[in-house]
């Protein structure tokens, strides 16, 4: 079994930055890729990016491309999102999430693909 557990999520202005951390713990999970998530009022959740369990690969949403960077540290069982020039359309509850499936494809960009999921960090951005 794996625990995830989200921080760093807070309000920011438009155009401000937020990093959010996920640390694991039960198992190490340098073996599964980690993705990230997100869900606004009255919406699905939807993908935001996602990494390899090497860290070698990732996927990001067309609307995070060039503003959000994935990555992780396998020592500390963390991943992490770094968002920048944050849009007040980011606003959601941030959810990582990992297990299932070890090799890595497009499916890490689907939430169904993936086992452990934690209980989120709350992200508004104000315009």
């Amino acid at each position: 079994q794996v625990q995830l557990v989200e921080s760093g999520g807070g309000l920011v202005q438009a155009g401000g930055s937020l990093r959010l951390s996920c640390a694991a713990s039960g198992r190490t999970v340098s073996r599964y890729a980690m993705g990230w998530f997100r869900q606004a009022p009255e919406k699905e959740r939807e993908f935001v990016a996602a990494i390899s369990g090497s860290g070698g690969n990732t996927y990001y949403a067309d609307s995070v491309k060039g503003r959000f960077t994935i990555s992780r540290d396998n020592a500390k069982n963390t991943v992490y999102l770094q968002m920048n020039s944050l849009k007040p359309e980011d606003t959601a509850v941030y959810y990582c999430a990992t297990g299932g499936r070890y090799t890595w494809s497009a499916l890490h960009r689907v939430a169904g693909t993936y086992e452990y999921w934690g209980q989120g960090t709350q992200v508004t951005v104000s315009s």
